[in-house]
């Protein structure tokens, strides 16, 4: 089968690791096993056998074309070519996949909810694990109901205790804040960086590529010990980390690693205890 390059557009064979015309890596290899969904159908069927959420929670859209912003989606068009596409937040459309292989197209959206899984389960248990919750990115702006109780407990501790009790939970609360740099772009020393699962990528704007680096502790130096959000960019201007070949093999990490224990292909199902929070997810970019 021919696919498309990522980086040229040229039609190549979808076994080869390499693209013959300009050297891109080529992440679409291996995507498909006899095991996973091959049409829309099936992949609907995995998709409710899986528990997760309505869609209109999830945001993914299976064998419908959603017009509305903020959707992932695949279709039959009248055409007769499968199309997986997103909607970003400003309502416009990133075509991923248009073409006559539905096991192709399928895979792509299958991937991605798998990626997404996984990103909100890691969001779940973090909260959990914190205690607290934490608001979606478009809802961290103004007071809360949770800002007046801890007003009412700190007046009670003062009173009631002293002040080397205040001093304690202020010391407990600054130890639970966490810092660390979520996944996603930043720029430091005039250099872009990408930031996911402990590791640190650098693109090369030479050759419109991304580098792995080994040697990243200089980084964490000064952005995972220092503020993260200080350094943290949205508009990175180069090539998508998403459309890198280091992003297909971490999310395929990610999505099977067994500190989750996922069984993707018998029986796994979304856990009630997690809350999909579809804020959370990257609207802005391609896919």
């Amino acid at each position: 089968m021919k696919v498309k390059c990522n980086y040229c557009d040229q039609m190549i064979d979808d076994n080869l690791n390499y693209c013959p015309f300009c050297g891109g890596s080529m992440p679409t290899i291996n995507r498909t096993a006899s095991e996973q969904p091959q049409t829309i159908e099936e992949l609907q069927a995995w998709y409710t056998s899986h528990n997760l959420p309505p869609e209109n929670v999830t945001r993914f859209f299976i064998g419908k074309d959603i017009k509305e912003p903020r959707a992932f989606g695949i279709y039959k068009a009248p055409s007769g070519d499968f199309v997986v596409y997103k909607n970003k937040s400003d309502g416009s459309r990133a075509i991923r996949y248009q073409g006559s292989d539905e096991g192709y197209a399928v895979n792509e959206l299958y991937q991605k909810l798998r990626l997404e899984i996984a990103d909100q389960k890691s969001r779940s248990a973090a909260n959990r694990s914190a205690g607290t919750y934490r608001a979606a990115p478009n809802q961290r702006s103004g007071k809360s109901s949770g800002s007046i109780i801890w007003k009412i407990l700190g007046f009670f501790f003062l009173s009631k205790f002293g002040i080397t009790i205040l001093i304690t939970a202020i010391a407990f609360l600054f130890a639970a804040l966490d810092n660390t740099p979520s996944r996603g772009y930043y720029r430091y020393g005039g250099n872009d960086y990408y930031y996911q699962s402990g590791s640190w990528y650098e693109y090369d704007s030479a050759y419109d590529t991304w580098d792995y680096l080994s040697d990243d502790d200089f980084l964490n130096d000064v952005i995972y010990d220092d503020t993260a959000s200080d350094y943290r960019v949205y508009d990175h201007s180069g090539m998508d980390f998403e459309d890198s070949s280091w992003y297909e093999s971490e999310s395929s990490y990610s999505s099977s690693s067994s500190s989750y224990d996922y069984d993707w292909d018998s029986g796994s199902s979304w856990d009630s205890s997690d809350s999909w929070d579809s804020d959370y997810s990257s609207w802005d970019s391609d896919w």
